[in-house]
């Protein structure tokens, strides 16, 4: 932990003073990662498809980055399909289950009508936007289910009142991005197995459960087995590796479906063709490895630089002048994540992060970053008021994140909301 997981200028770039608190946005290259890829480029450049040397390092490179992955999530290297990305691996679950919703359907000559998909309000956009589209154009329908205010999850009992008997798919982030709420995952894929044992018998379609732990990979336990899903995103970037990914599935094409988006030269077994990038893949292989013998001590010091950040927010600016928006009372959340809003007039969290001098921070998603002063859609729906949600501010540690950096951070914080204090009062 600490020296060598990080470069130091991720951390506080020295030129500006700037602290990086936004972690869940992006990491930075880990530099084992950023070494595999630099190797891969000048020694593995070779067509993995080729059967003479140098393809085949290229494709034994490849393999070892399958291990790695399986490895990391509990899962078998054939259930590791290499994509672009998450978005890419989210579109493929949610076109995969309209497809075999449509085979089944064809191959018991049933009618079932359209396919329905089941997903939460506070999903990350690769999988709102595409099951919107379908729905516009008449291709499925799909139920978002509202957050608790409660506890901020979706709920196992309300996911299952959304089920009908054309549900195909039901898909659950593992942990949410803005406020780190930890989904009930196992529990609602345990619940799910039961009843496609039923469904079956009543000659229903089967539903397929997805999660995206773009968000919980690096940061806690993930494991494919305990969770019980038959799909799994993993994104890259998100844990110190490169702007790649891959899709778990669990048997690809035998136990659980898996229809590919594109079609060219067979490579992933035909499941996402086209020349492998090499680089890219060994990176990912290597920031996996780090995360399987790393993950523990990873969790345990970032909780603890959070739990400090929160602690020293309250004792600066007092317990009544600072909401934190995830806390929910018995929902476990990201290790590393802190979602607060200091409360006072003219202290929207754009404008206190503009006149923060070391902060690099979000208000939420960076996919979101355009919508102006307008607050988090998932903090409204998980039932923070309209006012308190405008002020929100995301701070994401990481694994070289220091006690040291929060004090900086902390003191910035504070005569940033003095300026805006002092601003408020001319």
């Amino acid at each position: 932990m600490g020296a060598g997981t990080e470069p130091a200028e991720a951390r506080r770039d020295a030129s500006e003073g700037r602290v990086y608190l936004d972690h869940n946005a992006t990491t930075p290259l880990a530099p084992e990662a950023a070494q595999a890829v630099r190797d891969a480029m000048c020694q593995a450049w070779g067509n993995p498809s080729s059967s003479h040397p140098a393809g085949r390092k290229a494709k034994e490179l490849i393999g070892s980055a399958r291990e790695s992955l399986a490895r990391m999530v509990g899962g078998r290297p054939e259930d590791i399909v290499f994509t672009s990305g998450g978005t890419e691996a989210n579109n493929m679950v949610i076109h995969t289950a309209r497809r075999h919703f449509h085979e089944s359907q064809a191959r018991l000559g049933d009618s079932w009508g359209t396919p329905h998909i089941v997903t939460s309000s506070v999903e990350h956009d690769s999988i709102r936007l595409p099951l919107e589209q379908l729905v516009k154009e008449s291709l499925a329908e799909t139920t978002f289910v509202p957050v608790s205010p409660r506890s901020g999850r979706a709920e196992v009992d309300d996911v299952f009142a959304a089920i009908r008997p054309t549900t195909c798919l039901v898909s659950i982030m593992l942990a949410n991005n803005e406020t780190g709420v930890i989904m009930p995952v196992t529990e609602l894929s345990q619940r799910v197995h039961a009843l496609n044992q039923r469904r079956a018998a009543e000659g229903l379609p089967r539903i397929l459960v997805h999660t995206d732990a773009a968000q919980m990979i690096g940061k806690g336990r993930v494991d494919v087995q305990e969770l019980g899903v038959d799909y799994l995103t993993i994104v890259g970037h998100k844990f110190y590796g490169p702007r790649i990914g891959a899709l778990y599935v669990r048997g690809p094409g035998t136990t659980t479906p898996l229809h590919p988006m594109l079609f060219g030269g067979g490579q992933e077994r035909s499941f996402r063709p086209g020349t492998e990038n090499t680089p890219m893949i060994a990176g990912l292989g290597q920031a996996a490895e780090l995360v399987s013998k790393n993950w523990e001590a990873y969790e345990a010091h970032m909780r603890d630089v959070r739990d400090y950040l929160e602690a020293r927010l309250e004792a600066s600016f007092g317990k009544q002048r600072i909401h934190l928006n995830s806390h929910f009372t018995g929902s476990k959340r990201l290790c590393n994540t802190s979602n607060f809003s200091i409360l006072g007039p003219g202290l929207q969290g754009r404008r206190v992060l503009s006149h923060c001098k070391m902060l690099l921070a979000s208000v939420g998603a960076a996919c979101h970053s355009e919508k102006g002063d307008r607050p988090s859609s998932i903090l409204l729906s998980c039932g923070i008021p309209y006012d308190v949600a405008q002020n929100a501010l995301r701070l994401s540690v990481g694994r070289d994140t220091t006690r040291a950096d929060v004090d900086l951070v902390v003191q910035d914080l504070v005569q940033a909301v003095a300026q805006l204090d002092q601003d408020q009062a001319l």
